[in-house]
């Protein structure tokens, strides 16, 4: 994940040390049913695509935004379909450390042809349900409750994302 400017502005002075951000993930649907992913640049797995608000931006404009920048896909919110305070924190290569309050959203796709938009992808496309790439449960999770019909209830695994 490219690291926004204000970010890098707190860590000038905060190092790598754990910061506690916002984020926000979108399960992007289009016409077939089938969902976007992004293979990360930074791991090289597959995910949903996601980001961190800039600051004063609203949940819903910034999965937006980032669905857009990371896939050329530009996308409506449709609902909220988690709102999660992940347990782990992430350690990117950098050595930064961060910790994730996440927003997902289920979104339908409305224009663009997916591709590679940033570099914070090494690949981009769309996967029906039933052939999906291997994936964290992160990414798991979040697809499968953006398919139910309604709000859910969700208890995480001790310890997990």
């Amino acid at each position: 994940m490219a690291t926004p400017e204000f970010i890098r502005t707190i860590r000038e002075s905060a190092g790598h040390q754990l910061l506690y951000l916002p984020g926000v993930s979108a399960v992007v649907f289009d016409d077939e049913g089938r969902v976007l992913l992004g293979r990360r640049a930074d791991n090289g797995r597959w995910a949903i695509i996601g980001g961190i608000p800039e600051p004063g931006e609203q949940p819903a404009a910034a999965v937006v935004r980032e669905v857009h920048e990371e896939t050329a896909v530009t996308c409506v919110a449709e609902r909220v379909v988690l709102v999660q305070a992940l347990q782990d924190p992430v350690t990117y290569p950098s050595g930064d450390i961060c910790q994730f309050m996440d927003v997902c959203f289920r979104c339908r796709a409305v224009s663009g042809d997916a591709r590679v938009n940033d570099e914070e992808s090494l690949e981009v496309g769309w996967f029906s349900l039933d052939a999906l790439p291997s994936m964290e449960e992160f990414a798991v999770t979040r697809i499968k409750l953006a398919t139910a019909d309604g709000p859910t209830w969700f208890e995480p695994a001790e310890g997990g994302h």
